[in-house]
């Protein structure tokens, strides 16, 4: 079970001690525990729904919010600003892009970016509690991190070197397929047609920015695959309010 713990420690902000340094391949391992990080937070969050049960629709979506962020520690968050930042100012080119996301400090298009998704993320949980689609909480989360494990599947990283490099090359690939396709049963059995509705769009969606990393960076990286991940939810969140 330590990729699991490894998954949860690197994708959350609970309090997990791993025993040691782990090894490449049990990084690599990590990943097929993605989907299953996602859905315990889908689950903690719809507990948290559940106590939250006749606040006012404001209160409830903001408190919801604010603990799916501390929940992963903004680490997507910070990926989705440094993509934002380095999209605009690369200029198209890729080592200019490269080069930015390296950099710690958010310019305005980083701010902007990260208040918009919030904004959205918000506006669809407010439709969502009143409309009391709690099955939501469960699939955005779960969807969002079985879309790392995909694109860890299907796409190059491109950062030679450190934590993404180990996952990219240990990741077992037939394991890897396995775990997506439970994903995707999962999501149907949780959803039935909210489900099948939210991997529809999400599939569209992981296509599209998958598409932009390869043709500006010839692959992914840490910063891009937060930013897939941040986006991926907003987009289901936002289909199902609007559904």
């Amino acid at each position: 079970m330590l990729p699991f713990w490894i998954a949860l420690q690197f994708l959350s902000s609970l309090p997990i001690r791993l025993p040691g340094m782990p090894q490449p391949e049990q990084l690599g391992r990590s990943l097929l525990f993605y989907p299953l990080v996602g859905l315990l937070f889908g689950v903690l969050l719809w507990a948290l729904n559940a106590l939250l049960s006749g606040a006012a629709p404001l209160l409830h979506a903001a408190l919801l919010l604010a603990a799916w962020v501390l929940l992963s520690g903004g680490l997507h968050l910070d990926g989705l600003a440094d993509s934002a930042d380095a999209w605009l100012g690369g200029f198209g080119d890729r080592e200019r892009t490269l080069s930015i996301m390296k950099d710690p400090r958010s310019g305005p298009i980083a701010v902007v970016t990260l208040v918009l998704v919030l904004l959205l993320k918000f506006a669809a949980l407010v439709a969502l509690v009143e409309q009391q689609q709690a099955v939501a909480l469960l699939l955005a989360p779960l969807i969002g991190r079985a879309a790392l494990l995909g694109l860890f599947l299907s796409t190059p990283y491109v950062r030679a070197g450190g934590l993404g490099q180990a996952l990219a090359d240990h990741l077992p690939r037939l394991a890897g397929r396995q775990v997506l396709a439970l994903s995707v049963l999962g999501c149907l059995l949780l959803g039935g047609y909210h489900g099948l509705l939210a991997l529809l769009l999400a599939l569209v969606v992981f296509c599209w920015l998958r598409q932009l990393m390869l043709q500006r960076l010839g692959g992914t990286t840490g910063d891009t695959a937060g930013a897939l991940l941040e986006l991926l939810e907003t987009a289901v969140l936002l289909a199902l309010a609007l559904s």
